[in-house]
């Protein structure tokens, strides 16, 4: 079994630049960090290959990869000093997905694999019975929401078996299917699945994680933006779950590690010649980057982004033309709300812009509806907070809003690359005063307001950046 020439599993250690169609765009940062000497914790790739032979054959696919599997292991165990299902000095690893282009939350991720009894008693001995508990809670409910079945076995072996083959699969579940219809990303292309060990931002009270965007990707401002929670794993920012806090709580808490990690930021982002998205993690005041990738951003950022990065060179004019579409431009130049009827109209809600624009609905609270009413009239989707699972409500709706989370979180960052306005953390009991009536959404003031509120058309001339834009173009065309 397998395909002539099919590379299976590569080991991210620096010493070769793999292609995102190949390894996915997380391993293929991964291993762009890892040879630009940066903290990264140790991974390695089940690749695109592996991914298509799977849907074909299934899991007896894995039984062939087995030993290269094991190899990988065994780099991760020398990486780290520590042993995958060891009780004296376990090593926890994360298993996630990674297409060629990055389909955020579109697919399963499980974390803390290695978790068995006997690791447990060795963490709560090391770290305390509450950070172990906290680990193996997060570890058995990842686990049983992305394997069949649900239960959970003892054998780590068996736990990364049952991890790859679940992680594989979500390339076909609907909301991955879903994301690459909306935006005509190959089906046959298929998922990498990146193996790394962990590293734990819930370890103590100098522990905690974040997201880093090198520039705000709401508004397109030349300034890092992001979030950090304390004492907390990675799933808790994007899940909106718990409110995060400004990256200035991090400057705050622990000084040199946002110094280093504003310096790993400006970096990578001259490194890739775009804004970047960087996944990160302190353990116990260790910084550890996890991931980069360019960012998702809203149509008004894409417009300041190229402009910015063109003027300071990092970019042509040409290529600074080309990373704006049609339909960002389109977007950016949809009206904004009329000053005098936006301070007319009762304000019912208020949270944080996460996506520009204006949008006008009647609000709904479920993605299901959502999807079936647009057909006969604008909505607006409000929840608790979005996950993945709401993708098709969120493509439906003319505007988002959510109760919990932050500007980092699956909301804002799915709704800036649908070009959907957004407001999020409207607080706990939002929906109940929402639901039913007819709102409009304003992403840029963070407001929800009564009615229809009417809005004021935008023209290039307005903008400076929208006018280099269009001179570049000409120029571009004429040569």
């Amino acid at each position: 079994m397998g395909t002539a020439g099919a590379t299976r599993v590569l080991i991210l250690d620096g010493t070769r630049e793999p292609s995102p169609e190949l390894v996915g765009g997380k391993a293929a940062g991964i291993a762009r960090m890892t040879a630009a000497g940066l903290p990264v914790p140790p991974a390695f790739v089940l690749t695109t290959d592996v991914c298509r032979e799977f849907l074909v054959h299934g899991e007896s696919v894995l039984d062939a990869v087995s030993d290269e599997i094991s190899r990988g292991m065994a780099h991760l165990e020398r990486s780290t000093g520590r042993g995958f299902g060891s009780a004296e000095s376990p090593l926890l690893v994360s298993v996630r997905s990674g297409a060629a282009r990055s389909m955020p939350g579109m697919m399963d991720t499980a974390l803390n694999l290695g978790t068995t009894p006997d690791v447990l008693k060795a963490l709560s001995e090391a770290r305390g019975r509450e950070y172990a508990e906290d680990v193996r809670t997060r570890f058995e409910r990842l686990f049983r929401e992305v394997v069949p079945g649900g239960v959970v076995p003892e054998d780590p072996w068996a736990q990364l078996r049952l991890a790859v083959a679940a992680v594989f699969r979500s390339w076909l579940s609907p909301r991955a299917v879903a994301y690459r219809r909306r935006y005509g990303l190959d089906d046959a292309a298929g998922t990498a699945v990146t193996v790394q060990a962990m590293v734990f931002g819930n370890a103590d009270a100098a522990s905690g994680t974040g997201v880093l965007f090198t520039r705000d990707p709401a508004t397109g401002a030349a300034e890092p933006y992001g979030e950090w929670l304390g004492r907390a794993q990675g799933e808790d920012v994007v899940s909106g779950e718990r409110a995060p806090l400004p990256l200035g709580a991090l400057a705050e808490a622990l000084p040199q590690v946002h110094a280093q990690l504003m310096e790993y930021g400006r970096r990578l982002e001259e490194q890739q010649r775009d804004v970047q998205d960087i996944e990160f993690t302190v353990e116990s005041g260790r910084l550890w980057l996890l991931q980069t990738r360019s960012a998702k951003r809203s149509p008004l950022a894409a417009v300041r982004f190229a402009v910015a990065l063109a003027r300071e060179g990092l970019i042509s004019r040409g290529e600074a033309v080309a990373r704006v579409s049609d339909e960002q431009l389109r977007a950016v130049l949809r009206p904004g709300l009329d000053p005098a009827a936006r301070r007319a109209a009762p304000l019912l809600a208020q949270g944080l812009p996460a996506s520009p624009g204006v949008g006008t609905g009647v609000v709904v609270t479920a993605p299901d509806e959502a999807e079936n009413r647009a057909e006969r009239e604008p909505v607006v989707l409000a929840r608790h907070t979005t996950s993945p699972h709401d993708l098709h409500g969120m493509i439906a709706a003319a505007a988002i809003v959510t109760e919990v989370g932050g500007a980092t979180s699956h909301a804002a960052v799915v709704s800036r690359e649908l070009g959907v306005p957004c407001v999020v953390g409207c607080g706990e009991g939002a929906l109940a005063g929402l639901a039913g009536e007819v709102v409009t959404v304003c992403g840029e003031t963070g407001e929800v307001r009564e009615g229809v509120v009417p809005v004021v058309a935008i023209s290039e001339a307005d903008d400076e950046d929208l006018r280099l834009l269009r001179e570049w173009a000409t120029a571009t065309a004429e040569q």
